[in-house]
C-alpha cells in the first residue's frame, strides 16, 4: 500500500501544510502591510486542518453541523462588533477556546484513559480549559463594565478561596490518588471547582491589569489546545496550541515588564481599581484650553506626538485623529504616535484602532524611542490616556505605580490632555500631569474636540 493510500498519512501531510501556513500567517501579523494577509492565511490553515479532520470521525455530519454553527456565530460577532469592543471579543474568543478543550478532556475521561500519563493530561486540560473559559467570561464582564465587583467584597473573597481550593483539588487528583481509578463523581467535583476557580482567578484583578490578563488567558487557551492535541494525537492542535501558548506567554511577560511588575504581583496583589483613587492628590491649578487656542498652538508647532488611550477608543476618535495628523503634516509638522504597550484594554489595542484608521505603521513609536527626545516635542496630545503618562511613576517613590515605564509627555514643551473629566485612570491613581505648568486641559468628547481642531485647520 502506497503512502498516499494511507488516509492517516495523507492527513498528517495536510496537517504539516496547515502548520506551515499557520506559522507564516502569525509571522505576517507582525507588520501592518502584511497583517491582513497573515490573518487570512492563519484562518485558512485552521479551516484546512478542521476540514481534513472530518475524514476519520465517527459521525462527520454532526461535526460539519457544529462547524457551520460555530462559523455562523463567529462571523456574526466579528461583523457586528465595534473596534472599541475588540478587547471584549478577544476575551470571549479566548473563553470559547478554553471551553472547547474543557469538553474534549471531559469526553476523553468518559472514554476511560489507558494510562497514567493520559489521565494527567486529562486533568490538566480540564483545569486549564475550564479556568480559561470562566476567567475569560469574567474578563469580558470587566472590560465591558457590566461586572463591577470590588476586590475586597465578600463575593470576591469567596471565589478567590474557591480558586485556591481548585488548585489543591487538582494537585490531589494528579499526585495523591490512583489516577486510573478516579470515580466519576470525583471528576465532576473537579469540573465544578475548575469553573468556579476560573471566576476567582480573574475576579480580584482590576481593570487596569486586564491587558496582561487577556494575554495570559490567550496563552492558557493555547496550552490547553496543545494538551488536547496530545490527548487526541492531533499534530495540528499540538503545533497551533504550542504557538499560541508560547506567544501569549511571551506577550504576557512583555506586558508585565511594561508595567514594571511581576506577573505574580499583577495576578495576586494588583493595584488597579476602578472605584478608589490613591497616590497623588490634586495639587496646583488646572489650566483649561479651548479648541481655538489649541489650534493656534498646533499651527505653529514643528513636532507633535499623539498619545492615544482608551478614551480615544470610547470616543471612536481614531479617524479624526488620523485626519488631524494629515492636516498637521500638510502644515509642515512632524507627527508621530506614542504607543504604550498597556494602553487600552488589550495588547495592541491602540495599534488596532490606528491601523483601522489607516495610520501608517512607521509613525508609531514606543516609549523607549520617544522619551529621550521628548524635550524637543513642541506639543504632546494625550487622548484619553492616563496611567501610561502619569509622572508619578517616575517622580513619586511612594506611588503605587512608581517604576512603571511611561511615555514622559510631561517633558514636552506643551501638553494637551483631552478628557471628559478629572477622573483617575484604571490604576485609581491621580495624575499630577494635569496640574503641570506646561499642561492644558481640553475637556469634552475627544472626537468632538479633535473634530473641532480639524475644522479650524480646514478654514
Amino acid at each position: 500500500m502506497s503512502l498516499f493510500n494511507d488516509i492517516s498519512a495523507i492527513q498528517n501531510i495536510i496537517y504539516i501544510f496547515s502548520s506551515i501556513l499557520f506559522i507564516s500567517g502569525i509571522k505576517m501579523l507582525g507588520k501592518e502591510d502584511t497583517a491582513v494577509k497573515g490573518n487570512f492565511l492563519s484562518a485558512m490553515a485552521m479551516f484546512i486542518a478542521v476540514s481534513v479532520t472530518i475524514i476519520n470521525v465517527v459521525n462527520p455530519i454532526i461535526v460539519i453541523i457544529g462547524i457551520a454553527i460555530g462559523a455562523l456565530i463567529g462571523s456574526l460577532i466579528a461583523l457586528k462588533v465595534k473596534m472599541t469592543s475588540i478587547p471584549e471579543m478577544v476575551a470571549l474568543f479566548n473563553g470559547f477556546g478554553g471551553l472547547a478543550t474543557f469538553f474534549i478532556a471531559w469526553s476523553e475521561f468518559n472514554a476511560i484513559p489507558d494510562n497514567v500519563f493520559q489521565y494527567v493530561l486529562i486533568m490538566l486540560t480540564t483545569y486549564i480549559g475550564g479556568v480559561t473559559f470562566s476567567g475569560s467570561i469574567i474578563a469580558y464582564g470587566k472590560l465591558s463594565e457590566k461586572l463591577k465587583i470590588q476586590k475586597d467584597s465578600i463575593i470576591t473573597k469567596l471565589f478567590t478561596t474557591l480558586f485556591y481550593l481548585s488548585i489543591l483539588f487538582l494537585v490531589y487528583s494528579t499526585a495523591f490518588t490512583n489516577l486510573i481509578e478516579i470515580p466519576v463523581d470525583f471528576y465532576k467535583v473537579l469540573l465544578i471547582l475548575t469553573l468556579l476557580g476560573g471566576i476567582g482567578f480573574v475576579l480580584p484583578i482590576g481593570g487596569g491589569d486586564m491587558p496582561v490578563v487577556i494575554s495570559l488567558l490567550n496563552s492558557f487557551s493555547g496550552i490547553a489546545a496543545a494538551f488536547a492535541g496530545l490527548l487526541l494525537l492531533n499534530n495540528v492542535l499540538i503545533v497551533a496550541g504550542s504557538l499560541v501558548g508560547a506567544s501569549g506567554l511571551i506577550l504576557t511577560v512583555i506586558m508585565a515588564k511594561a508595567m514594571n511588575r511581576s506577573i505574580g504581583n499583577i495576578l495576586f496583589v494588583g493595584y488597579a481599581s476602578t472605584s478608589k483613587s490613591s497616590g497623588s492628590q490634586e495639587t496646583g491649578e488646572v489650566k483649561p484650553i479651548n479648541v481655538s487656542d489649541a489650534y493656534l498652538i498646533l499651527e505653529n508647532a514643528t513636532s507633535v506626538l499623539v498619545i492615544p488611550g482608551y478614551g480615544m477608543a470610547v470616543a471612536q476618535a481614531q479617524h479624526v485623529v488620523r485626519e488631524l495628523g494629515e492636516l498637521l503634516e500638510e502644515n509642515g509638522t512632524e507627527v508621530k504616535y506614542g504607543i504604550h504597550p498597556v494602553a487600552g484594554r488589550m495588547p495592541g489595542h491602540m495599534n488596532v484602532l490606528l491601523a483601522e484608521a489607516n495610520v501608517p505603521y512607521d509613525v508609531l513609536v514606543e516609549p523607549d524611542d520617544v522619551n529621550p527626545s521628548m524635550d524637543t516635542v513642541d506639543v504632546a496630545i494625550v487622548i484619553g490616556a492616563n496611567d501610561v503618562v502619569n509622572p508619578s511613576a517616575t517622580e513619586e517613590p511612594g506611588s503605587p505605580i512608581y517604576g512603571m515605564p511611561i511615555i514622559e509627555v510631561h517633558n514636552a514643551r506643551t501638553v494637551f490632555v483631552l478628557k471628559r473629566s478629572m477622573s483617575a485612570g484604571f490604576a485609581g491613581v491621580q495624575n499630577p500631569l494635569f496640574f503641570k505648568e506646561n499642561t492644558r486641559m481640553l475637556f469634552g468628547d475627544a472626537k468632538d474636540s479633535i473634530g473641532g481642531l480639524v475644522s479650524e485647520f480646514k478654514e
